[in-house]
């Protein structure tokens, strides 16, 4: 089984047919960044049109169980996520509304301070808010898993603590190994996994130890330390994958309607595009190649299979329904 627990490409039918070649049994896509619940429902019914249009191709996911039925059919199937919350504006009773609709994730904020928390470019982090805990609490009710992927410390190790359900950091790595801003120090990852949680490993070059030139092995020796301090049973895959994304979509990752300025982020200061990904892993088709990798450092198979799907299918399975009352 293998799932990916992020990505944000610019959608094809030619991607679409490269995730089957590369065996991929599910997606979690970002459908919103900045959009507003109106913007964000028009997505959803992008995405209606192109599960009409690639039906022997892709299908919607909102259970575990849509997995299953995606390897039986030879499909991938698709679940959606927000990486800020705007989509539910400041209406608490969107949360209800957006998981109903298919969404599965929701970051508490995409690097700047949001109604919620702290976002991981601020320069002081004040924790989670108090509408953040009112949230946290709805999205634990209805299924709609925390995610604290572009989150600051305090605040992610806060929504881990306080969230009564396992929460997510579904793409990013280890700060030890590669001391980016987006990347996770030991406490953090460790308040996130002790409660339940998930780390899924970002292939995004900005995140990687030496970028573009990172290598396989570099990676998978990661994955396989953090197997060792934290769990295997709690790590998986979040690539991040931006495939054939034009370079101006990184502006509107980055700058939304927030400032007229732009934001260049973890990027070059003079290279605000997409940098290349590491030849070993350039699209869906070279998942087995991190499969490979993972095999080499030691790992059971077991366990490689867990890292590559199976833990984020457990964590789906428990997570993406209403709370139970008992």
């Amino acid at each position: 089984m293998r799932i990916d627990c992020l990505q944000y490409a610019n959608w094809s039918e030619k991607i679409f047919r490269q995730m089957r070649e590369g065996g991929v049994d599910a997606v979690h896509v970002t459908i919103a960044y900045h959009e507003n619940f109106r913007e964000t429902v028009l997505n959803f019914e992008k995405w209606n049109r192109w599960f009409e249009q690639y039906p022997d191709l892709i299908m919607k996911g909102q259970w575990a169980s849509d997995i299953d039925k995606a390897r039986e059919t030879g499909r991938t199937a698709i679940f959606f996520g927000f990486q800020n919350p705007s989509p539910i504006e400041d209406d608490i009773g969107l949360v209800e509304i957006v998981h109903t609709l298919g969404a599965r994730f929701m970051q508490l904020t995409y690097n700047n301070q949001s109604l919620l928390a702290t976002g991981c470019y601020e320069s002081e982090d004040t924790g989670i808010t108090r509408m953040g805990k009112q949230v946290i609490k709805e999205m634990n009710r209805v299924g709609l898993v925390v995610d604290m992927s572009h989150s600051a410390d305090r605040s992610t190790i806060e929504a881990a603590e306080f969230s009564e359900r396992p929460i997510a950091i579904t793409h990013a790595n280890t700060y030890e190994w590669s001391p980016a801003l987006r990347n996770k120090r030991d406490a953090v990852v460790r308040a996130v996994t002790e409660n339940g949680g998930m780390l899924g490993f970002s292939l995004y070059p900005h995140h990687l130890k030496d970028k573009s030139d990172c290598t396989l092995e570099s990676f998978c020796e990661m994955i396989a330390r953090a197997a060792d301090q934290y769990g295997t049973e709690h790590l998986g895959i979040g690539s991040d994958l931006c495939q054939d994304q034009p370079d101006s979509i990184v502006e509107w990752m980055r700058v939304g309607r927030w400032s007229k300025e732009i934001d260049y982020g973890e990027g070059s200061a003079t290279a605000p595009g997409f940098p290349p990904m590491p030849q070993w892993f350039e699209d869906n088709r070279h998942f087995g190649n991190i499969e490979t990798g993972l095999r080499a450092t030691g790992l059971s198979n077991d366990e490689v299979a867990g890292i590559m799907g199976g833990n984020w299918y457990k964590f789906f399975a428990d997570n993406f329904g209403p709370k139970s009352q008992t």
